[in-house]
Order: structure tokens, then C-alpha cells, then sequence
């Protein structure tokens, strides 16, 4: 788990043990909230899949022999813009699960509830619960290096899938202690009650990741980002006596886009080209962040309308 795509392949081995489990449980114990669990950790499961499909196909585009010459042709700009595609997707799919289950959650509530085997729930929600917290410190401990959208997008689910466990954990005992005393009333409808609340608290979630991957899909330019850019660009037009730049920024997954034009004087002297390749190189590196994931044009020209 020393790599993005190693993480993410224990984790999707994880999360469809867990998914097996919660399912299987589910229909043991007669409880909807453990077989919602499991459903919400297949999705999950499937996601994380294109995540790492998505995260190896970055990866391998950076390496100049890694994909076929059919894929690299047909995706000359990159996979980066694939990436907020899966983010928004996860996010969005994950509410409509969540969404769901509330609904169903409602609907059992009305109609009086349900019983299930409380013993047995609660063995499932102890075991759940002790692996989507060892995943989820390993995912965050491994992501303070790999500093990877896809591995926190990942450990915010396993807290969140901890953060369900528990709520189930929690009303499962409450729920046997209650059975046989004057509160036995309340024990068909536990199952349906903590699974309304679970995903009343769940829906809200992935609401900023949601954001944040309609922005780069959009290209909605990183305010911080462009105030940088302009600042690099507007002391080389001072130095170098150009006229005025212009400047096009965004940021897509882990990609930076950044296209520069300088209008500079129809009397300037002539540069060689090596000159003029020296002067992106000084742009290039007041700019920063220099790698595989940025993508940095830059242009000189005399006429306005090209730089518009």
C-alpha cells in the first residue's frame, strides 16, 4: 500500500469482503440498515475500481511507452479530465444510494417497523466497524505521502462507512438491552430509525467533493491559482518591455493547465529561437510545480486577436 494504485487495490479488496459480509448478515439478522451497509460498500467497491482504472491510465500517460499507440493518439491531452469525472460520479452515485435507503428507511417506519436478531447484527457491526477503522488510518497515514485525490476520496468512505457501523453497533445493543422490559416496544424499530438517521447524516458527505469535481469539469478557474500565474506574467512583461499578456488556468484532477500569451511590440527586435526558449524556461519556473501533471503553454505574439 506504498502507491496510489496499491492502496486502492487493498482497499477494493476490503471493501468487497465487507460488502459480502454486510450483505450475507443482512439477510441473516433480517436487517434492512446491515444490508444497506453492504450495498453502499459494493457501489463503493465499483468506484473505487474506476478509480484505479482511471488513476493507472494518469500514470501510465506520463511514462512515454507505457500505452498503446491506438490510446495515445485518441487521447492526445491526457486522462487528466477523467479524474473529476469519477470524483463527481462516486459522490453523486453514493447520495443516490444513501437517498434510497432513507426513503425505504421511512416507509418501514410507517408501517410499524421490522424485527431482526439483534445477535446477530451486532457480531456483524464489531467486525465491520474494527476493519473500516484499520482501513481508513491506513488510508490517511499512506495519503500524507501520496497526497492522492482518489486515497482520501477513499478514506473519507471508509470513515464514513466507520461512522455508520458504529451508529448500528450502538442502536443493535440498545436495541437487545431493550428487549423484555417495558421499552421492548421500541425494538422493530431500531433497524429502520438508525438507518434513516445514518443516512440523514451520510447524504451531505460527498456534497464537497461533488463541488469540487463540477468545478474542474467545468474549468472553473482556481482564483489563488490565475492570482500567481498573473503575478509571473505581469513582472516578465515588465522586464522583457512587452505589452501585456493574457492568461487561461485550470485545474483538472491532479493536472494544471496553464495557457500564457505575451503581446509584445510589432518593433521589438528580433530573437533567435533559443532566446525566445529561454524566456519560457524562466516563465516556466516562476511558475512552479514543474512535472508530468502540469501542462504550460506559452506564446509570444505581436497580434491581439490570437492571444483572446
Amino acid at each position: 500500500m506504498l502507491t496510489e494504485q496499491g492502496f486502492l487495490r487493498a482497499s477494493i479488496v476490503a471493501t468487497v469482503g465487507v460488502a459480502a459480509f454486510g450483505i450475507v448478515f443482512g439477510l441473516l439478522s433480517g436487517s434492512f440498515s446491515i444490508a444497506f451497509d453492504g450495498a453502499y460498500s459494493l457501489v463503493d467497491a465499483g468506484m473505487t475500481i474506476l478509480a484505479l482504472w482511471v488513476s493507472s491510465l494518469i500514470v501510465r500517460s506520463a511514462k512515454a511507452d507505457a500505452l498503446s499507440g491506438r490510446l495515445r493518439n485518441r487521447f492526445t491531452m491526457g486522462f487528466w479530465h477523467l479524474e473529476p469525472i469519477v470524483l463527481g460520479l462516486n459522490g453523486a452515485l453514493l447520495m443516490t444510494v444513501a437517498t434510497y435507503a432513507l426513503i425505504n428507511a421511512v416507509i418501514t417506519i410507517v408501517y410499524g417497523g421490522n424485527e431482526l436478531r439483534f445477535g446477530v447484527a451486532i457480531v456483524y457491526a464489531a467486525i465491520t466497524l474494527v476493519v473500516c477503522i484499520a482501513m481508513a488510518m491506513a488510508g490517511a497515514r499512506a495519503n500524507r505521502r501520496l497526497q492522492s485525490d482518489f486515497v482520501a476520496l477513499d478514506v473519507k468512505a471508509w470513515t464514513m462507512s466507520a461512522g455508520i457501523t458504529s451508529a448500528l453497533l450502538i442502536a443493535f445493543l440498545i436495541g437487545q438491552a431493550a428487549g423484555g422490559t417495558p421499552l421492548g416496544w421500541i425494538s422493530p424499530y431500531v433497524d429502520p430509525v438508525v438507518l434513516a438517521l445514518v443516512c440523514l447524516v451520510i447524504i451531505p458527505i460527498p456534497v464537497g467533493a461533488v463541488r469540487k469535481a463540477l468545478s474542474e469539469i467545468l474549468l472553473i478557474t482556481p482564483v489563488d491559482l490565475k492570482a500567481h500565474v498573473d503575478r509571473v506574467a505581469a513582472e516578465i512583461v515588465q522586464r522583457e518591455g512587452f505589452l501585456s499578456h493574457r492568461a487561461y488556468v485550470a485545474k483538472v484532477g491532479r493536472a494544471t493547465q496553464i495557457e500564457l500569451y505575451f503581446i509584445v511590440p510589432k518593433d521589438l527586435p528580433p530573437r533567435t529561437i533559443e532566446e525566445w526558449d529561454r524566456t519560457r524556461d524562466q516563465i516556466g519556473a516562476a511558475i512552479g510545480d514543474e512535472g508530468h501533471n502540469r501542462w504550460l503553454t506559452i506564446a509570444f505574439t505581436a497580434d491581439v486577436n490570437w492571444a483572446e
